[in-house]
């Protein structure tokens, strides 16, 4: 089985157990952790592009897991993370884990906004070096190990 082969089958389980779970994360924290994850995944190669904003605007209408929140407060969220990275990304990264962050003491919601990053980097069939980056820096952030998704 190929790596992409693996990835799509990995991501298609971890859509599974987030699908799952949906009854838990309905608050504020996990809405704002998966937005600012789904911002650092779109801008981790240094820009914003529209191709990735429509990756984003199609998980939020088709999973389960995110449907739960209204689509235009999740977008405001979204576009909230995006609009800091671009003007500064440094600053825009530390608000973004932040955000994260503050699911370090929900475990499942903190895997499941890691899993959300796996699944929008490998949406494309391309996880690359600078998503990866992103995912692991989400995983420390939490104190998840990376080595836990084969990162």
């Amino acid at each position: 089985m190929s790596f992409w082969d693996n990835l799509k089958d990995k991501v298609a389980t971890m859509n599974s157990s987030l699908q799952n779970n949906i009854g838990k994360f309905k608050n504020a924290e996990f809405a704002n952790a998966s937005m600012a994850m789904c911002a650092l995944i779109a801008a981790a190669d240094g820009s914003i592009s529209g191709q990735e904003k429509g990756k984003i605007a199609t998980l939020i209408s088709q999973n389960d897991m995110l449907k739960i929140f209204p689509a235009a407060e999740l977008k405001t969220k979204f576009d909230h993370f995006c609009e800091k990275l671009t003007a500064d990304y440094d600053f825009g990264r530390i608000e973004a884990i932040q955000a994260i962050t503050k699911l370090k003491s929900k475990p499942d919601q903190a895997r499941a906004v890691v899993q959300i990053g796996i699944i929008i980097g490998g949406a494309d069939g391309n996880f690359d070096a600078d998503e990866k980056k992103a995912v692991k820096d989400a995983c420390n952030a939490v104190g998840i190990a990376p080595a836990d998704f084969d990162l």
